[in-house]
């Protein structure tokens, strides 16, 4: 694995950030997470410890004490130098996530056909025939910011942000793909809806996926969306998943 130059500053009396290139690429994203299972395992044991990934960086919270920052900045670069002396297997998954691309939800996939020059029965193709990787996790609970869009499905986004996007509705925008995981503003485009929740704060783990985990869409019918519906509120679907090895 490939070594990075890393940053290292305070986050407030309790937290402390660690920066990696400031570039969007998996393998930097895998170092990440690689050194966060090394860390976990080791050294800032999650009783004590919150470690936050997401893109290129690390955010360490101290959950009880305040942080002793030149001490911990000396140590963090050295367990950086020493990670992949001990290979700390972590866990992660492929989701299949299915969305309905119905014009009820689709709000705005017809002008993103047009401004793409395609049809709507091609931007639903590219959309599903793609493994997205979750690189982070955030904006709202659940919402998961999904890069890895081709790059013939890449537009800005909305001019006019939207004082109200559905739950579940599925975006894009720049070189990312996400699901609204409840109802809130946004400015994404609307391209469909999905009936799974990505936000359960009743169960002992709200948000199901993780950053560095793979997702999936196919397409469903209008009639399966609203069977997904009833058995998601019901607790009887059963999501797709495959794991990963890591």
């Amino acid at each position: 694995m490939s070594d990075y130059t890393i940053s290292i500053r305070p986050f407030g009396q309790h937290a402390i950030l660690i920066e990696w290139p400031n570039r969007v690429e998996e393998a930097i994203l895998e170092d990440i997470l690689q050194f966060k299972a090394y860390l976990s395992a080791k050294y800032l044991f999650p009783e004590k410890w919150e470690i936050i990934a997401s893109y290129n960086s690390l955010t360490l919270v101290e959950r009880n004490f305040p942080i002793h920052f030149n001490v911990l900045k000396f140590n963090l670069n050295k367990w950086y130098a020493e990670r992949n002396l001990i290979k700390v297997t972590r866990e992660s998954y492929l989701w299949r996530l299915p969305v309905c691309y119905d014009k009820e939800f689709a709000i705005d996939i017809e002008e993103v056909a047009n401004k793409l020059n395609t049809t709507v029965e091609e931007v639903i193709l590219m959309h599903t025939k793609k493994s997205y990787t979750i690189y982070g996790i955030g904006f709202l609970p659940g919402f998961m910011y999904l890069g890895g869009l081709s790059a013939s499905l890449e537009i800005n986004r909305r001019e006019s942000p939207r004082l109200k996007v559905i739950k579940g509705s599925v975006g894009i925008a720049g070189k990312q793909t996400g699901i609204y995981p409840q109802e809130s503003p946004g400015g994404w485009n609307i391209i469909g809806n999905c009936p799974v929740t990505m936000f359960n704060p009743d169960v002992d783990k709200p948000v199901f996926v993780s950053v560095g985990d793979k997702v999936e869409f196919f397409a469903i019918e209008k009639a399966e969306y609203d069977l997904c519906v009833i058995e998601n509120e019901a607790g009887v679907y059963t999501i797709q998943k495959n794991k990963i090895n890591a």
